[in-house]
């Protein structure tokens, strides 16, 4: 968001996973900055010093997502001035935050009389969910909506329904007790994490994108790939895996490295549809890239009541498999039509972008060994956006010292200074990092040039609140989902089901859990697709033996495959819109490209080492990388038709198959594959071979 517009380019606005915002300016603009820098400097407030008990926490933090929603997203996309709020938006922004604070004045008499509403409650508790729904609708569209809808109505009429499905009946009053008024329903665990962690973590990626981690990331990238066969496209992999490091959202790293690699692309002589589908795909994995995961690591890690270290743990490998996938498959696709990389001579030198920008891999450093050693991720993601403040500020007070010598010794304070803060963190708190910061800032206001950082700045806050829109409008609404399920105990009909298919073959119940997941993710965001298929299949998974961690890995594996998988795979429609070219067929070369990423998460449920559970060795780790590699390497193949030369059909289908079986886990499965995939390397080589001299 720049000065004079808070709506992304014309592509954000027709494919992403938010509406179409408003482009604001004069005193509109002035409001919505306003309320975007309450809501980050109140986020930081709580992050810092906790004063408010959980429930106001949550509710003030879904009002302020209300009034930003309804101020900067029109209530249909036709026919919308995207120039002026209306009336009616202003009065809905007004009136959401005013409900919101509801709980913060009345919460001992909601505590007093829980189960028994008053009108009052009630009324307030009525409007909060249709609110939500109002703004998710707005943001997210029609189909996460009409699901959580359907819940509703399912709690309300439920009873009325065949009795294998059917619930004992519950009152509205009881209903909206549960939804509004509560911890269970929209101001449920997924509000909660939203609020502390995911906002914190959202924030924390928009003040590394405005200190310029983005040209760091892609200088590294073009310095080590960009001149090898099919460099462009392996650059994407490479921007877009390091820019999941600290994003965390797919469709966010397709507008933002997919500006600059999708282009490169094409203009190195990739068709749009592929270039689209490669960033599309690359994109998709920063949700499961460590450190800064997806707002659903954090959300599974308050879920399963494990450390975050826990959920980084059990994601690292897979994540490295599938960027390694889409390494690979581009590197086929490069060599299938001859596309050679950029002149060594344009590439930039990555070892000096790093010795240049070494800064900026500061705050990400702390960040990993705070999360390792014991600090909860709210600390952790504070720390690290403060160390990042004091980086922005500093580089903007050192740029003022004119002597070299000054320069580096100011650098060397302050890197000692904040080194320091940061050892001490557990006996002193955040305040001195903080009383550091403000320090810096005093600086920045007497240097010449210093507001302009303070600018810099003021935007990421600003840009951080919007962008955690989306997240929490989702954490919000299919709070409602939680709640009913909560309520019903209908969880337990679904889980049923599954466990009856497992008894006959726990890879069908694997099966139906991948295709609900892909299904629900025609519509809907990771976020809610990961709620409702853990709160339903994960515990039918684990009463078949598969451990709990590696169940919701399943599920948040294949709700990210989803936004990959048409009609409605948001990631691949956003890069669509960049590389104009047809959404659809983006979509299906990207499931084409991430094909060999389906197979992992089955790979880990048959052993568990892949994702590091049940205290394996490391010969067993080593192992299962290893066979798993190979799969993907005979996968790739016979998914692009290429390997040293172009597949014929009989190879295609021999390296398929040589692939399934080192996915299968049945008795001698890994030795037939294994000796498929050395009789494949073996044809292929001396086909290949003759046909070199011709």
């Amino acid at each position: 968001m720049g000065d004079h517009s808070v709506a992304p380019d014309h592509g954000q606005e027709e494919f992403s996973e938010h509406g179409v915002q408003r482009r604001l300016g004069g005193t509109s603009l002035h409001v919505l900055t306003g309320v975007a820098l309450a809501f980050s400097t109140y986020q930081l407030i709580v992050a810092a010093f906790h004063p408010l008990s959980s429930l106001i926490t949550r509710s003030l933090h879904v009002g302020f997502l209300l009034a930003l929603t309804f101020i900067l997203f029109p209530a249909f996309r036709h026919g919308a001035r995207l120039s002026r709020v209306s009336p009616g938006d202003w009065l809905l922004a007004a009136g959401c935050f005013v409900l919101s604070t509801y709980h913060w004045v009345y919460e001992a008499d909601l505590i007093q009389r829980s189960g028994d509403p008053s009108f009052a409650d009630l009324a307030v508790g009525t409007a909060l969910v249709v609110f939500v729904f109002e703004a998710s609708r707005r943001i997210l569209g029609l189909a996460l909506p009409i699901v959580c809808g359907l819940f509703l109505l399912y709690g309300l009429f439920g009873q009325y329904l065949p009795s294998a499905i059917a619930h004992r009946g519950y009152g509205f009053d009881q209903l909206i007790n549960q939804l509004a008024l509560g911890t269970e329903g929209i101001f449920g665990i997924p509000t909660l994490v939203s609020a502390t962690y995911i906002f914190l973590f959202i924030l924390f990626g928009a003040f590394l994108e405005h200190a310029g981690m983005i040209r760091l990331f892609n200088s590294i990238a073009l310095g080590f790939v960009g001149h090898s066969q099919g460099g462009p496209a392996k650059v994407a992999v490479v921007s877009s895996g390091l820019m999941g490091t600290i994003s965390g959202s797919g469709v966010a790293n397709v507008l933002t490295t997919g500006q600059f690699t999708i282009p490169l692309m094409k203009r190195f002589g990739y068709s749009g549809v592929f270039a689209g589908a490669v960033e599309a795909t690359s994109s998709m994995g920063g949700q499961i890239m460590p450190p800064v995961m997806g707002a659903v690591a954090f959300i599974m890690a308050e879920n399963l009541n494990l450390p975050y270290a826990e959920i980084v743990k059990a994601a690292a490998i897979p994540a490295i498999l599938y960027y390694l996938t889409a390494f690979w498959m581009v590197h086929l696709e490069a060599g299938k039509k001859g596309l050679t990389g950029l002149p060594k001579d344009e590439c930039p030198n990555p070892w000096r972008a790093m010795r240049d920008d070494w800064h900026l891999v500061l705050p990400l450093a702390v960040l990993v060994w705070m999360l390792f050693n014991g600090f909860t991720p709210m600390f952790a993601g504070m720390t690290g956006l403060a160390l990042t403040a004091v980086l922005i500020l500093g580089a903007a007070v050192a740029a003022r010292v004119s002597a070299s010598a000054f320069r580096y010794v100011f650098w060397l304070a302050l890197g000692l200074a904040a080194a320091v803060l940061v050892r001490q963190m557990e006996q002193w708190g955040i305040v001195p990092l903080l009383l550091l910061i403000g320090a810096l800032v005093g600086l920045s206001f007497v240097l010449k040039g210093g507001r302009r950082t303070l600018h810099t700045m003021k935007m990421g806050l600003v840009d951080g609140a919007r962008q955690a829109l989306p997240v929490g409008v989702a954490c919000a609404v299919v709070g409602v989902i939680i709640g009913v399920l909560t309520l019903t105990g209908a969880a337990s009909t679904f889980a049923g089901f599954i466990l009856s298919v497992g008894e006959a073959s726990v890879f069908l119940s694997l099966l139906l859990t991948m295709l609900v997941c892909l299904v629900l993710g025609m519509g809907i965001p990771t976020i809610p697709n990961y709620i409702i298929t853990s709160s339903i299949a994960a515990p039918a998974l684990f009463k078949l033996g598969v451990p709990l961690i590696v169940s919701h890995m399943f599920v948040f594996y294949f709700g990210i495959m989803a936004d990959l998988t048409p009609p409605v795979a948001l990631a691949a429609f956003a890069a669509a819109s960049i590389s104009k070219e047809s959404p659809m067929k983006t979509g299906l070369k990207a499931v084409q490209i991430a094909i060999a990423g389906f197979v992992v998460p089955f790979m880990a449920i048959y052993d568990n080492a892949l994702m590091l559970q049940g205290d394996p060795t490391w010969l067993a780790v080593a192992y299962i990388v290893g066979k798993a590699v190979v799969a993907i390497v005979l996968w790739g193949a016979a998914a692009i038709g290429h390997l040293r030369a172009p597949l014929n059909a009989a190879e295609r289908l021999f390296a398929a198959a040589a692939a399934f079986m080192l996915v299968a886990a049945i008795p001698l499965t890994d030795e037939i594959g294994f000796a498929m995939s050395a009789a494949f390397a073996l044809w292929h080589g001396l086909r290949t071979r003759r046909a070199a001299p011709a």
